[in-house]
């Protein structure tokens, strides 16, 4: 979904960004359907990520998920940036000033139904879907994908949507 932390954008080693990419169809709403544990989004279910084109350009990023442990609705709103060329899926992303982390799509079906996210390192991963839940072989060839990059999928939490 989102990255905080990292004032760069990278991509962690043999990871290869989507090339050709539009991000007119990518923009939209997203379901989280895995992700790495990580401070901003621990406790939450039921997250999303929508995109939007923002009159300046750069990509809207609003993020939303329910904290089970609270009760509590929590969001974040940010933007996005492409660090190179627009048909390459590497952006940066900011939610905190001129902090910006890597966004990278390292999977995406033609579609634009189903997307693998990766951060700037192996500690960020995220699968993502337009619907709550994602066709069994679709999940594997992300899964073995994240694992030949050199992610630790057992570390993915699988997102409850109800």
């Amino acid at each position: 979904m989102v990255l905080f932390l990292k004032s760069c954008s990278a991509i962690p080693p043999g990871a290869v960004a989507v090339t050709s990419f539009e991000k007119e169809k990518y923009l939209g709403k997203w379901y989280e359907i895995a992700r790495f544990d990580f401070r901003f989004e621990r406790n939450l279910n039921n997250t999303t990520a929508t995109y939007t084109l923002r009159e300046d350009g750069l990509i809207g990023v609003y993020n939303r998920g329910y904290n089970y442990i609270t009760g509590e609705w929590k969001d974040a709103t940010g933007k996005a940036k492409f660090a190179g060329d627009p048909t390459v899926a590497m952006l940066k992303v900011s939610f905190f000033g001129p902090f910006y982390a890597g966004y990278n799509v390292i999977a995406l079906d033609d579609d634009y139904q189903y997307a693998l996210i990766a951060g700037s390192s192996l500690k960020y991963l995220w699968i993502l879907a337009r619907e709550k839940t994602i066709p069994e072989e679709v999940k594997d060839a992300y899964v073995k994908k994240a694992q030949e990059i050199g992610f630790d999928t057992n570390k993915l939490i699988w997102v409850q949507h109800d």
